[in-house]
């Protein structure tokens, strides 16, 4: 950059910017919380070896990597990234929970509209006939109501929620929402 504007990491480290200054590039002097956040988690020194062992065509990447790892390691100073990718593994296993959850319930309000259309009664003449293997299956509506029920009553009561609730709810409480790990 030289002289008259020298970039963020010069302008913080309160030093002359060479025209060779392998920060220029990265840390332009109209941003300077990118370098400052990314000196107090790394060190100018350690950035600087970092940069200078990296060809220039990655030195973009790592520069971006360092300052995404230092704002996570600022916001969680023991996890960093790490917490982050955590907290979001967890917030997709609890969603995929919901969604089974919500798949069985719409399986079972079909089972309740759509009575069997099995015969209820066997016809002994038939039977005789009829492979040993193969035995008929009787269902009535109280016998599905009640495997229904049954069903219904297993699930745990912090797994089930009602048919007028809807994923973006979990989106919403307040126990789920992290300030957002990309700013």
């Amino acid at each position: 950059m030289g002289g008259s504007s020298p970039c963020a990491s010069c302008k913080l480290l309160r030093r002359r910017c060479a025209k060779d200054c392998i920060f220029a590039p990265y840390f332009p002097s109209d941003d300077p919380h990118k370098f400052a956040i990314v000196h107090k988690v790394f060190g100018a020194s350690n950035v600087s070896k970092m940069l200078q062992e990296l060809p220039v065509h990655q030195r973009g990447d790592a520069v971006s990597s360092l300052v995404y790892e230092a704002n996570a390691r600022v916001r969680d100073p023991v996890y960093g990234c790490v917490g982050a990718i955590s907290f979001l593994q967890n917030q997709v296993s609890q969603l995929e929970m919901q969604l089974a959850v919500a798949q069985a319930e719409i399986l079972c309000i079909q089972m309740q509209q759509e009575p069997p259309t099995l015969p209820t009664q066997i016809d002994h003449h038939h039977h005789h006939h009829q492979d040993h293997d193969q035995k008929p299956l009787l269902l009535s509506n109280s016998a599905t109501s009640s495997t229904i029920t049954n069903f219904s009553t297993n699930i745990p009561q912090y797994l089930t929620f009602s048919s007028s609730s809807n994923i973006n709810h979990v989106m919403q409480d307040p126990t789920l929402q992290r300030e957002s790990l990309w700013t």
